[in-house]
């Protein structure tokens, strides 16, 4: 089971953000302010769960929270800013569409760029180790997977409905074969001398 809350009598949102690791498509984050007695038996990091499990748990985050936003920050933003800076933009921006103004914000990782004055707490994990960022993970992921999903449909030669972006071997094989699409970020190292295998989707 995770914990409930970090603080005692603050309204907190947690916040994650999917596919910082990926060579194409958006970085997506989400920020998500549960009920203060919200409890799950099976909610938990969003990569512990299956795809079929975390779709289930998404409807009942969206049906259930206080209140949530995603926010995706496109390929071309990430070139702009790096990676980093995209992630933390990400979060503002689903930060900024919550309903309720959140008292603490719970940040998944050990590093956070704030753009307003709530008060935060970086959790290395986090998406461990609490309900609401387990939630934002799971947001985050889900909505990021359904985004990469319709984009496979124009460019089947990636395996993106399957690999979401990452760079698996097949993925980069395509693009040696086939060049880099649109959706592709120009500022990663897309085609090292030896392929990487990433695990993380």
């Amino acid at each position: 089971m995770l914990l409930s809350f970090f603080s005692e009598d603050k309204v907190e949102a947690g916040c994650d953000e999917a596919g910082r690791g990926c060579l194409a498509g958006p970085v997506v984050a989400a920020a998500v302010i549960l009920p203060r007695d919200y409890k799950h038996p099976e909610l938990n990091d969003s990569k512990q769960l299956t795809r079929k499990k975390r779709e289930e748990i998404r409807k009942e985050i969206e049906r259930e929270a206080i209140c949530w936003g995603v926010s995706f920050v496109d390929n071309n933003e990430i070139d702009a800013v790096n990676i980093l800076n995209a992630s933390y933009l990400a979060m503002n921006r689903a930060i900024d569409q919550l309903k309720t103004i959140p008292e603490l914000l719970l940040i998944d990782g050990n590093r956070y760029k704030p753009h307003n004055k709530i008060p935060f707490e970086c959790i290395v994990k986090g998406d461990g180790k609490y309900y609401s960022i387990a939630a934002a993970s799971i947001l985050a992921k889900t909505f990021r997977d359904d985004y990469m999903a319709e984009l496979a449909q124009h460019h089947p030669q990636y395996d993106w409905h399957t690999n979401v972006g990452y760079p698996t071997e097949k993925h980069r094989e395509a693009i040696k074969a086939f060049g880099l699409t649109d959706y592709h970020r120009r500022s990663f190292r897309l085609l090292p001398e030896q392929l990487e295998l990433f695990d993380e989707f």
